[in-house]
């Protein structure tokens, strides 16, 4: 049976660790280093660094966060945002992330996601996509970019699948819809990926309540459960959370 895992997710902005609801509303947090420390001991599977703005503002993600974050954890960490070309890749890897997500700049320039695959990997590139309900979309979903400021007009599932088939390894799926509302993940989205593509699936955006997570999992809809809010506020904690999980049927690795 194959362990889940629980992923808590840094967004990072001018050094710090920030969270808000609906890409909104933006409130400080901890400092990243300080906070990705805490939840390697807490049992954490892995870590997200999202450098929020990065994308937006046009440039270079930041490489001093990712050292120093690498000296201090032991669990795989992904990092993302304003990664354009595959020196960066190299950069970021080169400091000590295991994954590299690329988001805005895939759907910019798809052939990002083909060659980042062939030098190091696949399992080493994720795709990152914030999907907005959109009636007019045939999925019912579009993709969203640079922090979710701009429609692409993409319909989620239709990109979804052309991710994979360029050499993505992993997807990242997060509702804007969902963000930060702290009312469950958004199932139907999750689904739809899920049964359409072949690589592992983490569902973000929506987690409120121990139960969310066994929502996403039970239902066979994600391989990773990535929240932030309820772990950075304290309102769920990992251990717990994966005694809670355990108890429920849910394969997840405990220390």
């Amino acid at each position: 049976m194959i362990t889940k895992r629980i992923i808590p997710c840094l967004d990072v902005k001018n050094g710090r660790v920030v969270k808000g609801t609906k890409f909104k509303d933006i409130r400080d947090v901890e400092d990243p280093v300080k906070l990705a420390k805490y939840y390697n001991d807490a049992g954490a599977d892995e870590l997200v660094f999202y450098d929020i703005t990065a994308s937006y503002e046009e440039r270079d993600i930041f490489l001093d966060v990712v050292k120093r974050t690498a000296d201090e954890i032991f669990i795989p960490f992904t990092v993302g945002g304003g990664v354009k070309t595959l020196e960066d890749f190299t950069e970021i890897l080169r400091s000590g992330a295991d994954k590299i997500s690329i988001n805005s700049s895939a759907v910019k320039t798809p052939t990002l996601i083909t060659e980042g695959a062939l030098k190091f990997g696949s399992q080493c590139v994720v795709v990152s996509i914030d999907a907005k309900r959109d009636n007019l979309a045939p999925s019912g979903w579009t993709v969203y970019i640079n922090g979710g400021r701009i429609n692409t007009g993409l319909d989620v599932l239709k990109w979804a699948k052309k991710a994979v088939q360029l050499g993505a390894g992993e997807l990242v799926i997060n509702s804007i819809d969902t963000d930060g509302v702290k009312d469950g993940y958004d199932i139907e989205l999750m689904k739809l990926i899920s049964n359409e593509t072949n690589v592992p699936i983490v569902a973000s955006g929506g987690a409120g309540e121990y139960r969310d997570f066994y929502e996403v999992f039970n239902g066979g809809f994600s391989d990773a459960a990535l929240a932030a809010s309820v772990f950075h506020f304290n309102k769920i904690s990992i251990p717990k959370l994966k005694n809670y999980l355990a108890k429920n049927g849910v394969n997840v690795r405990k220390d």
